[in-house]
């Protein structure tokens, strides 16, 4: 069955890489992240639109802006330009805003920035009126502001990372502030076709998803690196949710391999492509199997898509939210 991950960094760039996605008829969407207001992370842009100029049938991109110079006048002019050759020259498919906005970024006076600012609303409406699509992985998941635990979803990820754990930090921005300021921007731009990474950070409960995809018609979320949140859910309820919402649901699994992988050792090449074999095989069985599966040496309940719902949140979503892809 064709497939597109619609959510990952992958420098797939050898025969051995080729193959794995030939194997699992595989395309893969790889996404720019913007980590500094000076250009620097356009290395990810060079990187992800040349894979896709090699291979157009295995590969596509999503492009970035820089983060806010809030001293340069001319900032939103230079970065709304930058986004239109992105998209109109060199193929990518939309464009993404990371977490870093609402997180890391603060304005001179020192309070946060959020993603509903104004120093974006022009970058976003040259977005909205290019017919592109804006990704947006704003805030974490709810664990990040609780306390570790060890065997939930992403205490691996909190425990060593702990500058992006915000649990007894009451100086950051919470969970549900982000949410609003992300919300906020989906209600001011309904002609824009948004994806919320990650589940949309509503990762938690799918009710809570369902309330925004009610409100806001042109939201739909991708399921990047979230199944472990999807497995603690009562499988029948998330169930309804994918026949319910089954035109707004993309696949994805944030799988993250950025390295020249004809520079680096070949046993650390093959273990990556095992990974990534492993999160494509347990989404799979997820998502298509009936009865109880072993993901992560657990049986949990797999939720036993209908086909036509399947080659909807496998591929045709991503044909119907990146037109270009």
């Amino acid at each position: 069955m064709f497939r597109i991950d619609a959510h990952l960094h992958f420098n797939a760039n050898t025969p051995e890489s080729l193959a794995v996605l030939e194997k699992y008829d595989l395309k893969l969407l790889n996404i720019c992240v913007a980590t500094d207001n000076k250009g620097k992370w356009r290395s990810q842009a060079e990187m992800w639109s040349a894979r896709t100029r090699e291979n157009p049938k295995r590969f596509a991109w999503i492009t970035s802006f820089d983060l806010p110079r809030f001293d340069d006048p001319h900032y939103a002019d230079a970065e709304i330009e930058n986004v239109r050759r992105d998209l109109s020259q060199r193929g990518a498919v939309g464009v993404k805003i990371w977490k870093n906005i609402g997180m890391e970024v603060k304005k001179p006076d020192r309070s946060w920035c959020y993603v509903d600012d104004p120093i974006f609303t022009p970058i976003v409406e040259a977005i909205e009126r290019s017919g592109k699509t804006l990704l947006m992985h704003i805030a974490e998941p709810l664990g990040c502001w609780q306390p570790l635990k060890e065997g939930t979803p992403h205490y691996g990820y909190y425990k060593n990372h702990p500058e992006w754990h915000m649990y007894n930090k009451p100086e950051f921005a919470s969970h549900a502030r982000l949410m609003e300021s992300r919300d906020s921007l989906v209600a001011r731009h309904p002609k824009l076709r948004m994806i919320g990474a990650h589940f949309g950070s509503l990762e938690y409960d799918v009710v809570e998803m369902a309330k925004r995809f009610e409100k806001y018609p042109n939201f739909g979320v991708d399921t990047s690196a979230r199944l472990g949140d999807l497995l603690l859910q009562d499988s029948k309820k998330v169930r309804q949710f994918f026949l319910d919402f089954q035109d707004r649901i993309l696949y994805g699994t944030d799988y993250v391999n950025t390295e020249d992988q004809k520079k680096i050792n070949p046993e650390v090449v093959k273990n990556g492509y095992s990974y990534f074999r492993l999160m494509t095989d347990q989404w799979w069985d997820y998502l298509t199997k009936s009865g109880t599966v072993k993901i992560n040496d657990k049986e949990v309940q797999a939720l036993g898509l209908p086909a036509t719902v399947l080659d909807k949140v496998y591929f045709k979503n991503a044909q119907q939210w990146y037109p270009d892809i």
